[in-house]
């Protein structure tokens, strides 16, 4: 086992009541059920996870918690990673239809998934699934997984070799139309549109519930709270075609206090990959919360004991920075590891004036030659350094008060940077209360 979680993480001892308490569960197909299963014995659950691209972001990071907190507990995360349904694409919460990838980008995808899912969770790398040979020919696992130990199973082994008139006429028979088009996962699609190729990835993820119901024992599906309408249609299909029960949980989505997405940024999704972003933002996005959303960050993105959680986000004034700092430090530790977290907080403390090692700070090398002369002019070097995206933004946050550099607040909209203006080679450039960046001449 991993050893992420602490014993102390929950006076609870069934892992249901640890998810509520920790504000994961959002809605449940029978709760009393489930709460009373997940006490008794240790159960198979999935949750599927299709490779939209070679890389995980914040959101994702979230169903992995819920995984780690699972096996912890006891039972057998399932992986569910969707070679099959991500050459369809989710239409849930989208308001276009996704870009089609090709196969060989969809496998690249998922083989760069289950490296991730490697630094998390424990897997028993000797089990495999086996065998379906169509819609009437069920698989089989090749062995009992080891206990406490996940295993991976890729959805193209049952969907691509699906023979279209067997599956329609065994599987499209039992969903109804109208029911489909009432699910929230449909409605919102049908003013823009909503392609044929799109409808069918509610059957496709369905089936794969029923699959893994029928041919590994799986019980339970988790997902976020916008795959309700696909896990009810799975545990129905479940029912239908094999007279199983099986159950769904959803999860809160990770919001702000105003209801707003967590996990984007300026540049796009806050990325789980260090090439994508770096442990320093990473460290910064999450040191830079509101006050009103520390708890909410705590409680779903750290693995510290409730008691710490509702002691840490009650400080008030000033004193809640000290809650922001060790949530960033946490939850960076958690994707990155110890040392890049400690090497984001120093270059944090030391950017802020609290001491550290402003070496950590996000440090950009340049040709002296650039500055010679007249030099370059600021707002070209701010978009170039990605501070901002245009050069009508740069003109804005010197208008606004917004841009120091070496300390001193920029008014010169015009400004060339020159060679004199770097001290020991080094300039350290300011956007706002929070973003440093160093540029090394």
């Amino acid at each position: 086992m991993k050893d992420f979680i602490r014993d102390d993480v929950s006076e609870h001892t069934n892992v249901f009541d640890v998810l509520k308490e920790r504000g994961f569960i959002e809605q449940c197909t029978d709760e009393a059920a489930l709460r009373d299963m997940l006490g008794r014995e240790k159960v198979r659950f999935y949750i599927g996870f299709d490779p939209t691209a070679d890389c995980l972001h914040v959101g994702h990071f979230m169903q992995v918690i819920i995984m780690m907190y699972m096996q912890k507990y006891g039972h057998t995360p399932v992986v569910l990673i969707g070679g099959g349904t991500g050459m369809v694409g989710d239409p849930s919460g989208r308001t276009d239809m996704r870009q089609m990838m090709t196969t060989e980008t969809i496998d690249y995808n998922c083989a760069q998934f289950k490296k991730l899912f490697d630094r998390y969770l424990e897997f028993d790398d000797e089990w495999k699934y086996e065998g379906n040979d169509g819609v009437y020919a069920p698989g089989h696992e090749n062995k009992t997984p080891e206990p406490g130990k996940a295993v991976a199973v890729n959805n193209a082994a049952w969907l691509r070799p699906l023979n279209y008139i067997e599956f329609v006429r065994e599987v499209g028979s039992r969903f109804s139309v109208n029911d489909m088009l009432r699910a929230e996962a449909f409605k919102q699609r049908m003013e823009r549109g909503l392609s044929f190729f799109e409808f069918n990835y509610m059957l496709m993820q369905a089936y794969d519930f029923m699959v893994m119901a029928r041919d590994i024992d799986v019980k339970i599906e988790f997902g976020g709270n916008d795959q309700w309408s696909n896990i009810l249609a799975g545990a129905d299909l479940s029912r239908r075609m094999i007279g199983k029960q099986v159950y769904g949980m959803t999860f809160s989505l990770l919001t702000t206090s105003e209801g707003k997405k967590m996990g984007k940024t300026q540049k796009g999704a806050l990325w789980l990959d260090a090439s994508r972003t770096s442990p320093y933002e990473f460290y910064q996005y999450w040191r830079n919360v509101e006050d009103a959303d520390v708890n909410t960050c705590l409680r779903m993105l750290t693995f510290l004991p409730m008691k710490e959680v509702n002691e840490l986000s009650a400080l008030e004034g000033a004193e809640i920075n000290k809650a922001k700092e060790i949530l960033a430090y946490e939850v960076t530790k958690l994707v990155h590891g110890e040392e890049e977290a400690k090497k984001a907080q120093d270059g944090a403390r030391a950017a802020f004036g609290g001491g550290g090692n402003a070496a950590n700070i996000p440090t950009t090398k340049m040709d002296a030659a650039q500055f010679e002369g007249e030099g370059m002019g600021l707002v070209n070097l701010i978009r170039e350094l990605g501070l901002v995206s245009s050069n009508g933004e740069g003109f804005r946050t010197i208008e606004q008060g917004g841009l120091k550099l070496a300390g001193e607040k920029v008014t010169d909209k015009k400004m060339n940077v020159t060679k004199d203006m770097f001290e020991d080679g080094k300039l350290m450039i300011q956007k706002g209360k929070k973003k440093f960046h160093i540029v090394e001449i």
